[in-house]
Parts: C-alpha cells; structure tokens; sequence
C-alpha cells in the first residue's frame, strides 16, 4: 500500500489523516496542485516523436499513463508523485495532438481512430525498449489501454480504467440515446459541423474548461492548474485530432484501411482476461452508478471501486485513489 508520508506530500492537509490502506474514496480529493512534472523528454516512436515525463527509478516497474481530451500530462503528476517512491516508473506521454507530441512526417494522416491511438502506445513501448507495462487511463486513455489490454495482453502486466470497458463499437454508435445521454454529448456533435471546428479553433481554452466544469461538477481547480494543461491544446495538429475521433466515432470521417482488421477485431467487443482495477467518479455525468454494464467483459482478476464526490477528471481529482488503484492493479 502507498505510505502514509508519500500521501502527505501530495494530497495536503485537508486529506493527510486519511489512511491510504483503508482510502475512503469520497475524501481522497486533492487541494489544487502545484506539482509540475520533470523535463519532457522525446522520444522517436512510430509514427510520432513523442513528449513524455516520467518519476521513479528506470529498474521500477512501468506504468504507462494516459490522458484523453482536453487533458494532458499534468492529469497524473500527482498519483505520479506517490507512486514513484513505491518503486514505480511512472511514464506520461502526450497523446498525438497534445503538448509537444508531433508528427514525424507532414505527410501523415492526422489520424485519432482508436486503433491508431492504442499503436501509439505499443510504438513508445517499443522505443523504451518496456515489455510489460501497468497501463491507466481516463476519458480517450481509458479506451487506450482497454484496447492494449484486449488485443496486446502480452504486453499488459495490468490494467486501470477510469470509466471502464470504453472500447467504441461504430454500428452501436449509430443509435441514438436517450435524449438526455445525447445532451451530455453536446461536444461530440457539435465537432462533427464546421461550426464546431471553428468553435475548437477559437475557443480551445474555453471550451476545454467548460468540460472540466461539466465532467467535475464538484472540483474546485484554480486557474493554475487549468493553465498548465490548457498550454497543450495548442499543438498544431490538436484541431485535427480531436476532431477526427469524434468524428470517426459517429461514422463521419474514415479510419485509415491499413487498420480495419484490428477495428474489426475490437467491433466484436473482446475480452480482456489481464488483471484490472475500474474506476467511476460518481459525479462524472458519462459514468454509470455502477460496473454492471461491462463487468463480464473482464474476464481476469478484478476489482470495480466507486467514488463519491468525484468526477470525471479523477486522476487529478483523486490522486491517491487512482495511485491506490494501480498498486492494486499490480497485486491482483
């Protein structure tokens, strides 16, 4: 379990008598944070030249962290912090789009399917010459890693996902929701017309705060915390990322057919079978009260934890539970 000192240093006074063996997920809430991660470094990776942070020692065991939209690195500086003491080799990159992320090549597609967002992983991996990695994430991160983990489980040690099972079926996202499910998902529509794309052109930040806002309804972030992440959304090809994953989760803009037999793979819903630990903040309007949705497509060692008081920016939210959450992760 994450020590007592390692919890203090992160998460302040309002939480320290708090006993990270026994965490009460509904105040394992984080003051606003300070911390700011090391040097990014890069990195050559696929396609990519990729912007990451890591903590802890480089013999540690990997955990690979990921973020989703419109977040970035900062998400996880703080579960970072009380991990690396425990031995962990904290790794944070910037999703493709994100930060100081980039292309290799002004060539190629500004892709955002979630085929290609999983290879992006594989290929850091790759790079850091990492087997077998720990992989947590939240929002796109969450989809990230649940895809790893279903297609690549050799090279899964564990998995945690905020949200759960996320993996996008295109046929089941023909169908409409209930209306009140689609008014959460104003933003997905509205980046499918040109009026959206100028909108995330022009109001990024805006925008990106609205989000948090809607996503945390409970979160009192300051104005720091919101700028230090803010800065990453203004990548050049940001636009066109973000705009193709919403975009090519409703059908309205093409993959690329170099991968359609890892997209067909992932439309048969598979089943992940490597150890994993998922999380809901309860006040996060896209999650349900509970893992009854998803729960029979883990098919291994598993545990679901709910948090009161906590959205859908949880990593930040909630550090030391989602710290918690991949050291049991590790134990399963």
């Amino acid at each position: 379990m994450l020590s007592r000192r390692s919890f203090g240093k992160v998460i302040g006074a309002t939480a320290v008598a708090a006993s990270v063996a026994g965490l009460d997920p509904a105040t394992a809430t984080a003051a606003p944070s300070t911390s700011q991660p090391g040097a990014v470094k890069q990195i050559n990776a696929g396609l990519l030249n990729v912007g990451y942070a890591e903590w802890g020692p480089q013999d540690g065991t990997p955990v690979i962290c990921h973020h989703g939209w419109p977040t970035d690195i900062h998400s996880f500086v703080d579960a970072a912090n009380l991990l690396a003491p425990q031995g962990y080799r904290v790794i944070a990159p910037f999703t493709r789009g994100y930060g100081s992320t980039t292309f290799r090549s002004d060539r190629t597609f500004r892709n955002a399917q979630q085929s290609v967002v999983a290879l992006d992983t594989i290929a850091l991996m790759d790079a850091l010459k990492i087997d077998k990695a720990i992989l947590a994430g939240f929002d796109w991160g969450a989809r990230t890693v649940s895809i790893i983990g279903a297609l690549w489980p050799e090279r899964t040690k564990a998995l945690v996902s905020v949200g759960g099972y996320v993996i996008t079926n295109l046929q089941s996202n023909l169908d409409p929701l209930p209306p009140e499910g689609e008014h959460k998902w104003w933003h997905q529509f509205y980046f499918a017309t040109e009026r959206g794309k100028k909108g995330l052109e022009r109001n990024r930040d805006a925008l990106a705060r609205l989000m948090w806002q809607q996503e945390s309804p409970n979160w009192n972030f300051d104005d720091a915390t919101f700028a230090r992440t803010a800065a990453s959304l203004h990548n050049d090809d940001h636009v066109a990322i973000v705009l193709h994953n919403y975009r090519w989760r409703l059908s309205l803009a093409k993959g690329d057919p170099r991968y359609d037999g890892l997209e067909r793979k992932l439309a048969k819903a598979p089943k992940i079978d490597v150890p994993t630990v998922t999380l809901h903040g309860l006040d996060d309007p896209f999650a349900a009260p509970n893992d009854s949705g998803y729960r029979d497509k883990f098919t291994g060692k598993y545990k679901f934890s709910a948090l009161k008081g906590i959205g859908g920016k949880l990593p930040m939210e909630a550090p030391a539970a989602f710290a918690q959450a991949v050291v049991d992760a590790d134990k399963l």
